[in-house]
């Protein structure tokens, strides 16, 4: 009886890690989606504010996703590095081509 219970226990622990990433990773998406619309509107503090927030998502997220979604998510991470890197910078059309280039990645990884 005990083992069957260290089963279901091993189950839902599981079960809710998938659930964790994938809402991780649909927050990621969201501030990706908020940093290219202000990269688009040259607002680029704003767009490093919401890539920061994505990225720290981007990589709870790829923690516990395994496979494609995991490469995506990474791949994305790196992106949004980059468009963290190039908006402090100040260079807003690069950064937001990051950021861009990163919402792409953690499309695929949603999937």
């Amino acid at each position: 009886m005990k083992k069957l219970a260290s089963v279901c226990a091993g189950l839902l622990l599981l079960l809710s890690t998938s659930v964790f990433a994938e809402e991780n990773a649909a927050s990621a998406l969201e501030h990706a989606n908020a940093a290219v619309v202000h990269g688009k509107a040259g607002h680029t503090p704003i767009l490093v504010e919401h890539a920061k927030a994505a990225l720290e998502d981007a990589l709870s997220a790829s923690i516990i996703a395994k496979g494609v979604s995991k490469n995506h998510l990474e791949a994305g991470a790196k992106e949004l590095q980059e468009a963290i890197d190039h908006g402090t910078l100040g260079h807003a059309g690069k950064a937001t081509t990051h950021a861009e280039a990163a919402v792409e990645h953690l499309k695929a990884g949603n999937k």
